[in-house]
């Protein structure tokens, strides 16, 4: 991959964990601290739009399927150092979410990166076959 286009899914990266760290500051209480329902239900839903999105991005960037696992840490990489900053000061970043429901959004996160990532690799490895 050119300089150009590393840089690109990088600050792409940023921007998608930006919006969805305010989406989870502002709705997060809606989700994380309601019913056992509807918090598994978005646990599955989240990291399948991720995914969705991330895949998107790399078929408009047409990404070659061997260079997915690079990209996909490079749309990964901001979320997950900001998270790391966001999850260990998450009363300054998201006040509205009780102190307890940190390990839920980590638990999100987690499993979203997880499948994005491994999906990413699992297509790199069957095209590098």
């Amino acid at each position: 991959m050119k300089t150009q286009e590393t840089a690109l899914l990088f600050f792409l990266g940023l921007a998608i964990w930006t919006l969805g760290t305010v989406y989870y500051a502002y709705l997060g209480p809606h989700i994380l601290e309601t019913t056992a329902w509807r918090y598994w239900f978005n646990f599955v839903l989240s990291p399948i739009i991720s995914g969705v999105i991330c895949i998107a991005i790399l078929r408009w960037r047409h990404v070659a399927p061997v260079n997915w696992a690079t990209a996909m840490l490079l749309l990964a990489i901001p979320g997950m150092i900001g998270e790391a900053a966001v999850l260990s000061h998450l009363g300054t970043f998201m006040p509205r979410l009780h102190a307890e429901s940190g390990g839920r959004y980590a638990a999100y996160l987690f499993a979203t990166y997880a499948i994005v990532l491994g999906l990413a690799e699992v297509v790199s490895l069957r095209a590098a076959k």
